[in-house]
């Protein structure tokens, strides 16, 4: 059997990997080892760079009828109220970032709407069907696959191990996951039902003594659960008695009955980077490529960006331009080392247990990330995020920058006057807009920048014309 591209692993990552190349008109295949679904919150999350992807895939509608926003954490000592607290401060949406605030959502409950949103392109996971072992040639890949109907012998064009920290594909391909596995920290992470909290808030029990060694709970959207994290001795096993006795210990109540976890995990401080995330027709991507501390909700998001990011590049190489692919790894793996830094950099705060260790700024929100060069100068330039910004069509209804970068083509911007045209644009995959100042009334397929924010945003000037990827940053500019 053949297919384009084979996706080991089904998580964000793969399913958002394999959502694009399938709007795309790419034969994908998603294969999954686990016997079934993922049903645990784990990465809940979502950060403001992360919605403006889900937009463009067709998701952002579902993801926002399914979550929460950060909700307001009610902050306890030694069982006293001590004041309530947001870790991430609420912003107001502007022209340039429509979605400026993380949205909570349980991990399992995102993977499902990205699966739903990939049937819809006539693929389905497959699960219990385990990549084993594969070796590639100047043309594809071959790869067994080992299934419901026993081992099977796939070709493909291209694969991607989405196959988390314990990677198959990274293994296989021998590549060192760099980094430290500290054993000293131990944290029990899991949903739980507890009775006498209220849903709408989060919670944070500690000692006086221990402020930032206490215990988190997060309410799960739509699930009447709580995630919890709390911290787990090196002797003690991870089981619904002791979270039990520790959230007696540090509440000061007897009423906070914790049920059974429905989904836990021991997490250990593991911060690795794989030293290369390609090896010829094979890519690594999200987990496999790079492991985060939960500090900061960086995880799966960075994952989505290295499937978005990737996206594309494969379906120009299948397209004939076989050079696109080259970019992703020195993009990506910049990326991820940044951000590795950033979450261990919030985690040593944690632990040294700093005042601030617990406030997430703009910096967590990923809309900074940038692919420019590293002697790039200006406020806009080739590598940077497009910002979206309102527009007014010539019948009077509104339009925005987002909305028009929406799909799997690039889109050109042309900044002009009221004396220009649209001009008809040069490649098929390509989408030309003309867009005008506030004060010209619009003709031949002219776009008003309303309040000039396109123009501000842009940096532009008449004549400045921007081709954008399209996943959604500059390609180039072009200013007169």
């Amino acid at each position: 059997m053949t297919s384009q591209v084979l996706i080991a692993g089904a998580g964000p990552t793969g399913l958002t990997l394999a959502i694009d190349l399938a709007r795309r008109g790419v034969d994908v295949r998603i294969v999954e080892r686990a016997t079934e679904f993922f049903a645990g919150s784990r990465g809940d999350g979502i950060q403001p760079r992360t919605l403006e992807v889900f937009e463009d895939l067709g998701v952002l509608d579902a993801i926002h009828a399914a979550g929460i926003p950060v909700p307001l954490t009610r902050m306890f000592l030694d069982g006293n109220p001590v004041g309530e607290r947001r870790m991430s401060e609420v912003r107001e949406p502007t022209p340039a970032v429509p979605y400026p605030n993380p949205w909570m959502l349980g991990q399992s409950d995102t993977e499902a709407i990205l699966r739903a949103r990939l049937a819809e392109f006539g693929v389905q996971v497959e699960l219990s069907t385990a990549l084993a072992t594969f070796t590639q040639d100047d043309t594809g890949v071959s790869a067994v696959l080992e299934g419901p109907g026993g081992s099977e012998t796939v070709r493909a064009d291209y694969l991607v191990g989405a196959d988390g920290g314990r990677s198959t594909v990274r293994k296989t391909l021998g590549i060192a996951f760099e980094g430290t596995t500290d054993e000293s920290i131990r944290m029990l992470l899991g949903d739980v039902p507890v009775q006498a909290l209220d849903l709408d808030y989060g919670y944070w029990f500690a000692a006086a003594q221990e402020p930032m060694n206490g215990i988190a709970l997060t309410p799960l959207a739509g699930r009447h659960l709580f995630q919890f994290a709390a911290p787990l001795a090196q002797d003690a096993e991870p089981t619904r008695a002791v979270l039990q006795d520790a959230l007696d210990r540090v509440s000061g109540r007897t009423d906070l009955v914790v049920g059974e976890p429905e989904w836990s995990t021991v997490w250990r401080p593991n911060i690795r980077l794989a030293q290369r995330f390609r090896d010829g027709r094979v890519f690594l991507a999200g987990d496999a490529a790079h492991a985060h501390p939960p500090t900061g909700g960086q995880g799966l998001n960075t994952g989505v960006q290295d499937g978005y990011n990737l996206g594309w590049k494969l379906a120009a190489a299948l397209d004939g331009d076989i050079t696109a692919p080259d970019t992703y790894e020195s993009e990506r793996r910049a990326v991820a080392a940044q951000v590795l830094g950033l979450s261990s950099a919030l985690l040593d705060k944690h632990i040294s247990g700093t005042d601030d260790a617990m406030d997430r700024g703009e910096d967590t929100h990923q809309l900074d990330i940038t692919y420019r060069a590293t002697n790039a100068t200006g406020r806009l330039v080739a590598g940077d995020r497009a910002p979206d910004a309102p527009l007014r069509r010539a019948d009077g209804s509104t339009v925005r920058l987002f909305e028009l970068f929406r799909g799997p083509h690039a889109t050109l911007l042309d900044f002009g006057d009221e004396t220009d045209s649209a001009a008809a644009p040069t490649d098929p995959d390509t989408r030309t807009y003309l867009l005008v100042g506030p004060d010209t009334t619009p003709r031949d397929g002219q776009l008003v920048a309303i309040g000039s924010h396109a123009f501000t945003e842009y940096a532009a000037d008449t004549g400045t014309r921007v081709l954008i990827r399209p996943d959604g940053y500059l390609a180039w500019r072009n200013d007169k």
